[in-house]
């Protein structure tokens, strides 16, 4: 009985519980309570700043020094809402999804799948030594003998449309679900990506530090069953 308590007790903690229609805020507004940081140039120069902060209930990103905020719990079949802007110039960023082994491509980026927010790429896909299948691989990653997960390899899958995000300086709002072994992406409404057969199925949820400032009003999460159609 007690080692089963234990277990219980450790999945819960390890999978928080959401119900369907309840969505939760990822963050507090205040602080970065229920994340870590993850910024390389932070470990060799003690001058470094953190380039995530809280600003007027804001999560903002600066941009650099390059590197990640990542959740300190790991997710699994979960509906992702994230109201984003760049603040000054457009510019790079991206949610990543099941986020796993620290630092795993290019000493910077963890195992993962990311989901583009780059300004004109919103909802591309990128492969961060885990992989996912769209329709029409070929026309939206290249040649089959250049697909990879690390580096130097065609990483990148187009998203089926570039023009869904709003001007510079107006609210974007992307929407990732994850259920099983597929990912489904929309950005302001229009459905920008969808992939299956992911190598991994669960993870950390993290964000960019990636050269440009961007605010995040909102970062919720809500379990699900099926995805949007």
């Amino acid at each position: 009985m007690k080692l089963f308590t234990t277990a219980l007790l450790v999945l819960l903690i390890q999978y928080p519980f959401f119900t369907k229609g309840q969505a939760v805020s990822l963050f507090n507004g205040k602080d970065l309570s229920g994340w870590h940081v993850d910024v390389p140039e932070m470990d060799e120069n003690p001058g470094a700043i953190n380039p995530f902060i809280i600003r007027e209930g804001m999560l903002v990103s600066l941009g650099t020094p390059g590197g990640h905020l990542i959740t300190d719990e790991i997710y699994e079949n979960y509906q992702l809402k994230v109201e984003y802007r760049f603040a000054g110039k457009p510019g790079n960023c991206g949610v990543l999804v099941h986020a796993s082994t620290p630092r795993a491509l290019y000493k910077m980026f963890p195992k993962s799948v990311e989901v583009q927010m780059m300004h004109k790429n919103a909802g591309d896909f990128w492969c961060i030594v885990e992989d996912i299948k769209v329709p029409d691989m070929v026309d939206r990653r290249g040649p089959e003998d250049e697909w990879g997960i690390t580096e130097g390899k065609k990483r990148r899958i187009l998203n089926l449309t570039d023009k869904s995000e709003n001007k510079v300086g107006d609210w974007n709002t992307m929407v990732v679900e994850c259920l099983k072994d597929e990912i489904k992406v929309w950005v302001n409404g229009d459905l920008v990506n969808y992939g299956y057969e992911c190598t991994a199925k669960k993870g950390q949820i993290a964000v960019q530090a990636e050269g440009s400032e961007v605010e995040f009003r909102k970062i919720e999460l809500e379990h699900i069953t099926s995805l949007t159609k």
